[in-house]
C-alpha cells in the first residue's frame, strides 16, 4: 500500500466521519438559534417533572431505541432520575411504567414510526409531558409533543442515505447536551457523582483523599527544634519515606525527605536540627480533594507522598502506594 495515498476503506471511513462532523456542526448552530427556545422548554420541563417527583422516561425504536437507552443511562447517572422503555413492549403492559408524573422523551427521526403511537396516545390521555427529539418539524410526534427539538437537516454518514448514522449521532450528541445542562443547572459534582458510582476504576477516582488518608498514630511528625536523630528515629518507625516538621504553633514548617537527608550528608547530619535540614514550604493537599488530583500532583511533583493539611495543620498523609492499591489512575 502506497502510504503517500490513503486507503480506501480508510478514505470510506474518512468521509463517514466528515459527515457526521458536519452534522453535529449543524447541530451546535442550531442550539443559538431555531433549537435555543425548544432546548430551553425541554430543560424546564425536565426539571419541573423532577421536583415533582417524576422521572424521564426515554423511548424509540430501532436505532433511535438505542440511543434513547443510552440517553436514560446517561441522565440517571447524571442525577436525572430516568429510565428507558421500549416503545414495542410498551404496547404490552410496559406503559404500567409511566405515572402521571413522569415525562416523556421520545427519539424518532421521521416522527411517524406506528410503534410509537401507542407511546403518543397515552402521553396525550394521561397528560404526560412530552418531547420530541426528530428530524421533522410536522410529524405526528412533532405536533403531539410539548417540546419539539429538530434535528438540523443533514446528510447521513450512509452513502445511501438508509442506515441511521448522522442523525443517531445526533441524537446521542442532543441527549449529552440535556443531561450537562441539568447536571450543571443544579451544581451537579463529584460527591453526587460519586454516590451513584461507587464501583469499578471510576469509583476509585471519585474517592476523596479524606478517606483513604492515613492519620492520627501514624503521621510521622516532629518539632522544629528538634535533632535530626531524633526526625530519622520518627522517620523510620513510619514507613512513609519523610517526616513532617511542626513549628511551635502545630502548622506544617516543612518536611523532611530521603532527598533532604542525602543533600545534608556529613557527620555532623545527626547534630542539626530539623529546621536546618528541611524542605519549607512543602506541596500539600485539602482532604476534600479527589483521590485523583492527589496522584495528578505525586506525578507532577515526582514525590510519593503528600501531607493532608487543614487549616495548616496536617490531619494525614497519603502515599502513592495508597492510590495506586484502589486503582485511580
Amino acid at each position: 500500500m502506497n502510504i503517500d495515498s490513503p486507503h480506501p476503506l480508510i478514505t470510506s471511513a474518512a468521509l463517514a466521519i466528515e459527515a457526521e462532523e458536519r452534522g453535529l456542526a449543524e447541530l451546535k448552530k442550531a442550539l443559538t438559534g431555531e433549537l435555543e427556545r425548544p432546548f430551553l422548554q425541554a430543560i424546564a420541563l425536565i426539571e419541573d417533572v423532577c421536583k415533582g417527583g417524576g422521572r424521564i422516561i426515554v423511548s424509540g425504536i430501532g436505532k433511535s431505541g438505542i440511543i434513547a437507552r443510552k440517553i436514560a443511562a446517561t441522565l440517571a447517572s447524571t442525577g436525572t432520575p430516568a429510565l428507558h422503555v421500549h416503545a414495542s413492549e410498551a404496547s404490552h403492559g410496559d406503559l404500567g411504567m409511566i405515572t402521571e408524573r413522569d415525562g416523556l422523551i421520545i427519539l424518532s427521526n421521521s416522527g411517524e414510526t406506528p410503534e410509537l403511537a401507542d407511546l403518543v396516545a397515552y402521553a396525550k390521555r394521561w397528560r404526560v409531558p412530552l418531547i420530541a427529539i426528530t428530524g421533522a418539524a410536522q410529524s405526528t410526534l412533532a405536533r403531539a409533543a410539548e417540546a419539539i427539538l429538530v434535528l438540523p437537516a443533514h446528510e447521513e454518514a450512509c452513502p445511501h442515505g438508509l442506515a441511521p448514522t448522522t442523525s443517531t449521532t445526533m441524537q446521542a450528541a442532543l441527549g449529552d447536551a440535556i443531561a450537562v445542562t441539568l447536571l450543571r443547572n443544579r451544581g451537579f459534582g463529584p460527591q453526587d457523582f460519586k454516590a451513584l458510582h461507587p464501583g469499578g476504576k471510576l469509583g476509585a477516582q471519585l474517592c476523596f483523599v479524606h478517606e483513604i488518608m492515613h492519620s492520627a498514630e501514624e503521621l510521622p511528625l516532629i518539632g522544629i527544634d528538634a535533632l535530626m536523630a531524633d526526625a530519622l528515629v520518627e522517620m523510620t518507625s513510619k514507613r512513609f519515606g519523610c517526616v513532617g516538621v511542626l513549628d511551635p504553633d502545630g502548622c506544617l514548617a516543612g518536611v523532611i525527605t530521603d532527598g533532604d537527608l542525602r543533600r545534608h550528608m556529613s557527620p555532623e547530619l545527626l547534630q542539626l536540627t530539623t529546621a536546618e535540614v528541611m524542605t519549607r514550604h512543602p506541596i500539600t493537599i485539602e482532604p476534600s480533594a479527589l483521590a485523583s488530583s492527589a496522584l495528578a500532583t505525586l506525578n507532577e511533583r515526582k514525590i510519593t507522598t503528600l501531607f493532608v493539611i487543614e487549616e495548616a495543620r496536617p490531619i494525614g498523609i497519603v502515599h502513592i502506594h495508597d492510590l495506586l492499591r484502589i486503582g485511580v489512575k
